[in-house]
């Protein structure tokens, strides 16, 4: 049956820029095959796209003893792979385009409920736009629809309980000069030079991060990268603008803030030197991380019940928006991050039934007892 249920959901080609009602209809139908009450949570994206995010109860209340939490879209694939939305089975792998990012931990929270009537407040949560943002998990910590006690929320961790993971934040930089021919660079002012200097000292800030740790990650402290940068119109004129992003990840001890402050005080260090400096700085994604305690009931239970030490992740979950719904909060799922978002992208059939069978133990402690 999980195999059945993953094929289908595989089947819905279910890509953050197309809408997701199609993928949540199919979760309609099978949560109310399982006596679920469900609660559509529509919004429009920044492209008027409908986008849904879907709350399957198994009683009509306002706060949960248990929600499990997965996300409904999947990354674009190469349109040369066949069995994209297809699932083939082959080496005891399952393939297919969200096979394990996280349609098969969908299919395992489906599975795990089959057998089991809890007696306390059980929810699923499907949202939308996690692969662009955690767009729909930020919408529901938004709304506030429903309280959470804990949480289990679908990535592929390799059946690995992760009790904390670092936040991810993003700015967009843009730094002005003034064009001039480049023979007669005193008529003018660089924007690659004052990016460069700027960037000099974001290397430096990268290195006093470092002075602040938390011992679970890897690498211990946040850190910053500068993925993608242009400047300039012509080889022989000096550049009029330089655009850059600034990526960083703070671990959740740090507020996700820091490294921006640090960024501005070195902003105020070049205008400082230069009065004609000029930058924009828009910080438009601000994510904090999240961290479980160890001797949480549901980290001991996980752990158990998977037979694998509890962990911290360095990306982005949607367990920091559960915890904003006053969860503690655990991610875990079949499948490795390493194949997540590939041609090829597969989910071992092992850990696929072990994983509703670990949340059908997690259901059982936490709901039935």
């Amino acid at each position: 049956m999980i195999k059945e249920i993953l094929a289908d959901l595989v089947r819905i080609d279910s890509v953050s820029s197309r809408s997701n009602v199609e993928i949540v209809e199919y979760l309609e139908r099978r949560c109310e095959a399982l006596s679920l009450i469900t609660r559509r949570l529509p919004y429009k994206d920044e492209l008027g796209i409908e986008k849904i995010n879907l709350i399957a109860l198994t009683s009509n209340v306002s706060e949960v003893e248990l929600a499990l939490v997965g996300h409904t879209d999947t990354v674009p694939y190469d349109p040369n792979w066949s069995e994209a939305t297809n699932l083939t089975e082959r080496d005891g792998k399952l393939f297919g385009r969200g096979s394990c990012d996280t349609k098969g931990f969908i299919a395992a929270a489906l599975t795990a409920l089959e057998t089991i009537k809890p007696n306390k407040p059980l929810a699923f949560i499907f949202t939308a736009d996690e692969e662009i943002g955690l767009r729909g998990a930020k919408q529901l910590a938004q709304a506030k629809p429903l309280r959470v006690r804990y949480s289990i929320v679908g990535e592929p961790t390799s059946l690995k309980p992760i009790r904390a993971g670092k936040g991810y934040s993003l700015a967009e930089v843009i730094v002005k000069g003034r064009e001039a021919h480049s023979a007669y660079p005193a008529l003018g002012a660089s924007a690659v030079f004052r990016a460069a200097r700027l960037i000099s000292r974001l290397e430096s800030i990268a290195n006093q991060l470092k002075e602040d740790q938390h011992p679970a990650f890897d690498p211990p402290y946040t850190t910053l990268n500068i993925g993608l940068i242009h400047g300039g119109s012509a080889k022989n004129v000096l550049a009029g603008e330089c655009r850059f992003t600034l990526e960083w990840r703070p671990i959740p001890t740090q507020p996700s803030d820091h490294l921006l402050n640090l960024f501005r005080a070195a902003i105020a260090e070049e205008i400082k030197a230069d009065p004609d400096f000029q930058c924009e700085v828009d910080a438009n994604r601000q994510d904090t991380g999240f961290e479980t305690a160890p001797d949480s009931p549901l980290i001991k239970l996980l752990e158990k019940a998977s037979g694998n030490n509890s962990g911290t992740v360095a990306f982005g979950t949607e367990a920091t928006q559960m915890m904003l719904l006053g969860s503690e909060s655990v991610v875990i799922g079949p499948g490795d991050i390493r194949e997540a978002h590939r041609t090829g992208e597969f989910v071992p059939v092992d850990e696929l039934e072990r994983c509703a069978e670990i949340l059908r133990q997690s259901i059982q402690q936490l709901c039935s007892s």
